[in-house]
Parts: C-alpha cells; structure tokens; sequence
C-alpha cells in the first residue's frame, strides 16, 4: 500500500510525472458554478462541457449518483467528473448533500481508470467542501479505493 500523501498547491496543477488524474466531487442535478470545478473550468472547457451533456443526455447513460466520468485534458491528464452529492446546499437544505456510499463507488470506479492508465490521482479534499463532508469519513475512503492498489494518490490543501 502506498500512502495518502497530503501536500500544500494547487489540484489543478498535479505534481507528479506519467499519466495523471485530477478528481473531484460534482452533483446529481448538473450544476456546475461553485467551488474547485471553477478552477478546473478557469484551465479547461472539456471536463465542463463533457459533465453538461454527461447530465442532459443522462436518460441514455450512466448519469447518477456513484458514477464516473474520465474526461481528457491533455496528453496523459485527465479529469474525473464524480457523482458523489446529492442535489447542492442550499440556505433551506438540512442534512449536508455528501452521500459517502456514492463517494465509495466514484473512487472505485476511478482506480480502475488509474490502473488501466498507470495514472497518479490528484486531488482537493474532495467531498469537503460545498458537498459538507467530514474528512475523518473521506480519507479512509481514498485510503481503501486507491492507496491500498498501489494507486499514488495526492491531496492538495491550497496555500
């Protein structure tokens, strides 16, 4: 097993060499305006646009809470869309839109991308931010799905 390393920069700029995945947390309702995915959209328009018709077009797909979409970004980086809240927090919302068991099954989904792309996954504290999670239940998460496969796996906590 390799470890969780946890490092201060920026997910958006994966520190690494070969292959690498930038994952995040997106929502069941395909909105897509708040949070890091703003960075991501600020470096690339594909992983926007790919979630966008992901969720338009989800009657014929996939689309949902546990699913994962690889979208490319450039020559061995990708960025994984990941449907791990449910609906957005709202000044009415009870209860946090995290929904851990989906959360389990992106990040499974993504270490059978990595595996197969011998990437390196780079990420913010993923499901902590807008979607309310607690890192105390995200971390043991990433630990089983990736770090545990040998999957060299990244936290970025911003300057």
């Amino acid at each position: 097993m390799v470890p969780l390393q946890i490092i201060k920069g920026d997910a958006t700029s994966p520190q690494a060499a070969g292959p690498k995945i930038i994952a995040h947390v997106s929502n069941d309702i395909g909105g897509w305006g708040k949070g890091f995915v703003i960075a991501l959209s600020r470096r690339w328009p594909e992983p926007e646009r790919a979630f966008r018709q992901w969720h338009r077009e989800r009657a014929g797909n996939d689309f949902g809470l546990g699913a994962t979409q690889l979208v490319p970004v450039a020559a061995d980086l990708w960025v994984a869309n990941m449907v791990g809240q449910r609906g957005i927090r709202t000044a009415r919302s009870t209860g946090v839109p995290i929904r851990y068991p989906a959360l389990e099954r992106c990040l499974h989904a993504l270490a059978g991308h990595a595996v197969r792309l011998k990437a390196s996954v780079h990420m913010p504290r993923i499901g902590c931010g807008l979607a309310g999670g607690k890192w105390e239940r995200v971390e043991p998460l990433i630990v089983t799905a990736l770090c545990a496969r040998d999957i060299p796996t990244v936290v970025y906590d911003r300057d």
